[in-house]
């Protein structure tokens, strides 16, 4: 599916995009090809990939998600922005650091009239994306840079365990839209950061949030989730491979020091979902 071009603009000169074939082209003559895998690369030309996720990485997340472990964050998350832009007859949801989009898929699932755009710096997470949903299409991006996104098209903003650019999202997002953020907590996967070796979460992550945010938004409002999951051992490979301690754990260490744990193994989920808005009009 073709990204919503209204919500779209040129990396290059932020002219407006349009479709010609199988080709996103602008009035000033930058074209982009639409890839056979259905998503677009508008990543800047001074930007790497050098961060992005991998294709074992999206695989892993693919697994773990598939097995339905986060469905309740994904349901909290939809019913989130389904509340709040429940007066919009055509909503524009933007899933920033998209990922596979799954997360996304579950909004759209909430909103059969929503169109959703998922970003996301790696092309193994775009193609994902971009068949995750029929209302679905995904973009390749830095998340860090100027979105390739025009100005106020966005009804929402999702951030679901992704980079945060405030100032960014309060420029793509409509007067009156939202953004929604899924952030961990301390206690998230605690059982499993000293046994093998995951990246902790910040003790003041959530007050690094608010700071962040709080130049361009407000909290509106803010639900804990907590759940224990019972984890297999491949499961618990999945879960650590999807994310950044895959980085820095050599894979046969991963193995080893999971093969150590009880199998299954009993996992902390803890997450907060916030929701935004403007904090001036």
């Amino acid at each position: 599916m073709l990204p919503p071009l209204d919500m779209l603009e040129c990396p290059v000169c932020r002219s407006p995009l349009a479709a010609e074939g199988g080709t996103l082209r602008c009035g000033e003559g930058h074209a982009f090809d639409v890839a056979r895998h259905g998503y677009v690369n508008l990543l800047g030309g001074g930007a790497a990939a050098g961060t992005a996720d991998t294709a074992e990485m999206v695989t892993a997340r693919e697994a773990f998600l598939g097995a339905r472990h986060y469905e309740y964050i994904a349901e909290a998350l939809a019913a989130a922005i389904a509340g709040a832009v429940r007066g919009s007859t055509a909503p524009r949801v933007l899933d920033v650091g998209a990922g596979s989009g799954y997360y996304l898929a579950a909004v759209l699932d909430r909103m059969p009239a929503a169109a959703g755009l998922a970003l996301d710096i790696s092309k193994y997470a775009a193609r994902r994306a971009a068949r995750v949903h029929p209302h679905a299409s995904a973009v390749v991006c830095d998340a860090w840079d100027r979105l390739p996104v025009a100005d106020c098209s966005a009804s929402a903003v999702m951030s679901v365990f992704a980079p945060r650019n405030p100032a960014e999202f309060s420029r793509v997002l409509a007067k009156d839209g939202i953004v929604v953020t899924v952030t961990p907590t301390p206690r998230h996967l605690a059982e499993l950061i000293d046994a093998i070796g995951l990246i902790s979460v910040d003790d003041r992550k959530d007050e690094r949030l608010e700071t962040s945010l709080g130049e361009h938004f407000a909290r509106e409002a803010s639900r804990p989730l907590e759940a224990v999951m019972t984890l297999g051992h491949a499961d618990v490979a999945a879960l650590v491979g999807m994310g950044p301690s895959a980085r820095h754990i050599v894979h046969a260490e991963r193995e080893a020091r999971i093969a150590r744990l009880p199998d299954p193994v009993t996992v902390t989920a803890s997450v907060n979902v916030a929701v935004w808005r403007r904090s001036q009009p």
